[in-house]
């Protein structure tokens, strides 16, 4: 993943509750574990007015003027400012691929469905709970298109245009991660040397569970509890 320092972006306000996985990214693409080639499709059935399937090209697809990712003011933004529930709905992990394959790299709302808020941070996205009243106010201001923010992961604040700081929460583990772009198996690779050496002392401790089956004794030469010649009745 790409590590998160700080970012200074445009922010596109959404400003409807309980937005599930199923509208963020539709169930007609979750078909493809790659990861990546799913921005197109973020809010498909919203974005568009044909419906989108996998593969298709959106370069020419007829686009909803009143949705708010498609608002010329709103292009290049990285922070997307959310309603309460964010993410509500199923626990697909492409609703947080595609958000990031677009683009966006922080979110900010008054709360998050739990396991769409944990993916979050396993894909490199940075979801920012603050309280309603201060969603509230950013909801106002970001009506202005070139309404900026800045978010500094390290502070844990967002700075708005005339320099008021808003503070958050974070867990100091999932901090670290984002500070150093590590997912799942980078955590683990840290580690690559510690495995090492507890698998090579595992095998001379305990040989005869690593043996290949070709090492076995065939079945051929194995006692046959059944044969009359072991019958110990």
């Amino acid at each position: 993943m790409e590590p998160f320092q700080q970012i200074h972006s445009k922010v596109v306000p959404m400003d409807r509750a309980n937005v599930d996985t199923d509208a963020i990214m539709p169930k007609q693409f979750l078909k493809s574990i790659r990861r990546s080639g799913f921005g197109p499709y973020l809010f498909d059935g919203w974005r568009y007015l044909d419906r989108g399937e996998p593969d298709m090209d959106c370069t020419n697809r007829p686009l909803n003027p009143d949705f708010e990712l498609n608002r010329p003011g709103y292009q290049g933004a990285r922070i997307l400012l959310v309603r309460e529930n964010f993410g509500c709905g199923s626990s697909r992990e492409h609703a947080p691929w595609a958000l990031q394959d677009y683009g966006f790299r922080v979110l900010i709302g008054p709360s998050f469905a739990d396991i769409f808020y944990n993916n979050c941070f396993k894909n490199g996205l940075l979801p920012i709970r603050l309280e309603p009243q201060e969603v509230d106010r950013l909801f106002q201001e970001a009506a202005n298109p070139d309404y900026r923010l800045t978010v500094d992961l390290e502070q844990q604040s967002v700075m708005t245009p005339d320099r008021s700081v808003l503070r958050f929460e974070i867990d100091e583990s999932r901090k670290y991660r984002l500070l150093h772009g590590l997912d799942d198996i980078d955590l683990t690779l840290q580690y690559a040397d510690e495995i090492r050496r507890y698998e090579s002392g595992r095998i001379k401790k305990t040989p005869w569970l690593f043996r290949s089956l070709t090492d076995r004794p065939s079945a051929a030469g194995a006692i046959d509890p059944a044969a009359p010649e072991n019958d110990h009745r």
